[in-house]
């Protein structure tokens, strides 16, 4: 089906591209909003605007595929496809983390251990290249079949995606999950490997909560809840956050009790770590000196929520000094790299959520050149580092070159801390390039320029760093004193919330 308002925007999207690409001129993509930590600038003069791409248009029931714009996020793509008695094979676990988004940078979650990262998800897209053409690529088209995996995880660095194809399964009513607790790291890492390779598992994901204590989580689609059990849900203000119910579990099963089953409904359970976004709303409490517990979690639960604390994390400037990284490690290097990661930050819980890895000539361009290892276990971290800019680049250095010494892959959705020699010893920068120039993508920014940190005067070899004005000087003053920053960011993300929605919006 052609939907004739995709129709029309697309072309004014590709006469704006072609319009730069024969004046030469150098362009950036608005999406409206963001969920990536990364800074965003844009001039108003060089900007294609796509943030109105954000439809599911299209369902193909017979082969359980549906076509849907980029900008489309995780919440109201499960609510379209559950309405058709479909779910997307992996689902992101935040709720507004976008469709094009996962594509183009680096998501999974907990099927990917069977369906891989979001990317692989998708069977086609439609994308209008540099020079303002509009193609359709797939991995099933030799013509275009390198397009479409050299974009999966660039970061929108070989053109502009403005549909894109997605495969679903048979949805369910609810997630049958069970917790298994864990006395030690490697008890959790065996755990996980042997859920691997069980059947009947649809879902895998754990929480390291110490050296000595760990919950692995198993689900199962079902449309049968527990018998004489009411359906746990960690949606509403009166819930609990999903990582302490979690804990509780663990800790109350470790007393000798057998091993507790939820029955969540689906779609409460996809968008569990909603609330808090995992365990950052513990951080919160403790940056406001909150007492934490079930009647301030109730009263302060629209600010807990994702949209809400990704908008007052950037608005506060504590984006800066904050550690979100999801770090895919092979399994036997895991236990030393949580093990080094905690000499480093001290920092608990960690997330555990094994990720099938694509291989051979279907490779994406986010699964890099050198992993040979099928499934690889990625360790998601989140929470304050230094508050000293070169500390905490130096840090966020140490984790990227360990990682890579493990054999391992870091995710590029957030920000990136590499030197360009050291990215492309990650990435195939030969291929990436004759990509580029293929498909007329060479005056997008390229996937380093998105990703990479400022290293002047940090790192040697990068160059100095450029003097700083008075105002950007007021400003680090002010995010330094403690709570202005904060206090800052609530308020900005209050405004979020009554204007509607509270999402980061990216200024144009």
């Amino acid at each position: 089906m052609e939907d004739p308002q995709h129709k029309a925007t697309v072309e004014k999207i590709s006469e704006k591209v072609r319009h730069f690409y024969q004046t030469e001129t150098p362009f950036r993509i608005y999406h409206g909003s963001t969920l990536s930590t990364r800074a965003s600038t844009r001039r108003k003069d060089r900007v294609v605007d796509v943030s109105s791409l954000n439809h599911v248009l299209d369902f193909d029931k017979a082969r359980k595929r549906v076509l849907v714009e980029p900008n489309v996020p995780m919440d109201a793509l499960v609510a379209a496809t559950t309405a058709q008695g479909l779910l997307p094979q992996v689902v992101m676990e935040l709720p507004n983390i976008t469709v094009g988004g996962g594509f183009a940078g680096t998501s999974g979650e907990s099927s990917s251990f069977r369906y891989g990262i979001f990317d692989r998800t998708i069977k086609a897209i439609e994308i209008v290249l540099g020079n303002g053409d509009v193609v359709w690529a797939s991995g099933d088209d030799p013509e275009t079949r390198d397009l479409f995996y050299g974009c999966a995880g660039s970061c929108g660095s070989l053109g502009i995606i403005t549909l894109l194809e997605m495969q679903l399964i048979d949805a369910k009513q609810y997630v049958e999950l069970t917790y298994h607790p864990t006395s030690s790291v490697q008890e959790s890492l065996q755990l996980l490997q042997t859920a691997e390779k069980d059947p009947s598992v649809d879902y895998i994901d754990g929480i390291q909560f110490s050296f000595t204590g760990g919950v692995i989580m198993t689900g199962r689609l079902t449309d049968t809840p527990i018998p004489g059990r009411k359906p746990q849900t960690f949606d509403k203000a009166s819930d609990p956050w999903f990582y302490m119910h979690a804990e509780a579990i663990m800790k109350s099963t470790r007393e000798g009790k057998a091993l507790y089953k939820d029955t969540i409904p689906v779609t409460s359970y996809l968008f569990r770590y909603d609330r808090a976004v995992f365990w950052s709303g513990l951080r919160a409490f403790k940056y406001f000196v909150t007492p934490l517990n079930a009647l301030t979690r109730y009263l302060l639960d629209p600010f807990m929520r994702t949209r809400t604390m990704i908008h007052a994390l950037h608005r506060s400037g504590l984006s800066s000094q904050t550690i979100i990284q999801d770090l895919a490690i092979p399994y036997n290097s895991a236990e030393e790299f949580i093990r080094f990661t905690h000499k480093q930050t001290g920092l608990w819980p960690l997330w555990l959520c094994p990720i099938k890895m694509a291989l051979g000539t279907e490779k994406s361009f986010s699964a890099g050149k050198n992993i040979d290892q099928e499934t690889l276990l990625d360790i998601g971290i989140w929470g304050m580092g230094p508050r000293d800019e070169h500390q905490f680049i130096r840090l966020n250095r140490e984790f990227e070159a360990e990682v890579e010494r493990l054999g391992g892959l870091k995710c590029l959705y957030a920000c990136a801390y590499y030197t360009e020699d050291e990215f492309w010893r990650i990435y195939d920068e030969n291929k990436y390039l004759e990509l580029r120039k293929k498909w007329h993508a060479e005056r997008l920014p390229s996937v380093y320029e998105k990703i990479r940190v400022d290293l002047r005067g940090v790192v040697p070899g990068q160059g100095a760093k450029a003097k700083e004005g008075w105002a950007e000087w007021m400003r680090r003053q002010f995010w330094g004193i403690w709570p202005l920053g904060g206090l800052y960011g609530i308020a900005s993300a209050t405004k979020g919330l009554i204007m509607g929605g509270g999402d980061f919006l990216l200024k144009k």
